[in-house]
């Protein structure tokens, strides 16, 4: 196969962060403005993402509409997963974080146990898709608890902890190109802290000021990154910028 990912552009991150942020967003849309229920919404969101990661796994290049579509579904689901162990179970957000951070240590030692490596440049095989998309919802999942311990359970507040993120993933950034980082762990590193970082943003726009945030409202917020990352997307299908294979 081709490779099946996305050149890291400015592009990528730009969208990474919107997806993560409508994961935040669309999910309390639908549990708690619809009304579905975190249980029924949780259901729905893990079939469509097996439907939708099927098609992705079943391409043989970079396909860009389809590849963020899964990665605002693994985004949905990642959320809804800590969601569930806090709201539903009671489960205090800093053990997920640890168990959510155990577990992607795991994949990343499997991963490269079989694999050799784990750059995204060298997914070209199912194999390695599998791995890269196990590893994502991971990081969903383990972005979702450790944000909302920063924001909540230690009262740090919604833009407090988003400047904390994005710093963060400025020192790594500064780690990598002054080469005290290697490019995959600054990568990987940077993927996780954008997950909280979007989903302190969504959480600052989208709550009412009583909460800490703006006061937006969900639909209003999750309308506007769903048209911001569909015109971000047209433009990447459109220009083949972020493919890998057109480069080659």
């Amino acid at each position: 196969m081709l490779i099946k990912v996305p050149a890291v552009t400015a592009f990528f991150w730009i969208i990474k962060v919107l997806a993560t942020t409508v994961g935040e967003t669309f999910s309390d849309f639908i549990n708690e403005t619809l009304g579905f229920g975190l249980i029924n919404t949780t259901i729905v969101m893990s079939i469509a993402l097996v439907v939708i990661l099927a098609i992705q796994m079943s391409l043989k290049r970079y396909v860009p509409a389809i590849y963020w579509l899964a990665i605002v579904q693994v985004s949905i689901t990642g959320t809804l997963i800590t969601d569930n162990l806090t709201d539903g179970l009671g489960f205090p957000l800093l053990y997920s974080t640890l168990i959510f951070g155990g577990t992607l240590l795991l994949v990343f030692a499997a991963w490269w146990y079989q694999e050799r490596t784990l750059s995204i440049k060298s997914i070209n095989t199912t194999k390695r898709e599998a791995w890269y998309w196990l590893a994502i919802l991971v990081t969903f999942a383990m972005g979702t608890a450790f944000g909302d311990y920063l924001g909540d359970a230690l009262g740090l507040g919604f833009l407090t902890s988003a400047f904390i993120f994005a710093g963060a993933i400025a020192l790594i950034g500064l780690g990598w190109k002054f080469k005290f980082i290697n490019e995959v762990l600054a990568f990987w590193l940077i993927y996780i802290l954008t997950r909280p970082l979007g989903a302190s943003i969504g959480d600052f726009l989208a709550q009412t000021p009583d909460d800490g945030g703006i006061g937006l409202g969900t639909t209003i917020t999750s309308i506007i990154f769903l048209v911001a990352i569909l015109g971000s997307v047209g433009y990447l299908a459109i220009s083949r910028r972020d493919d890998f294979n057109s480069k080659a």
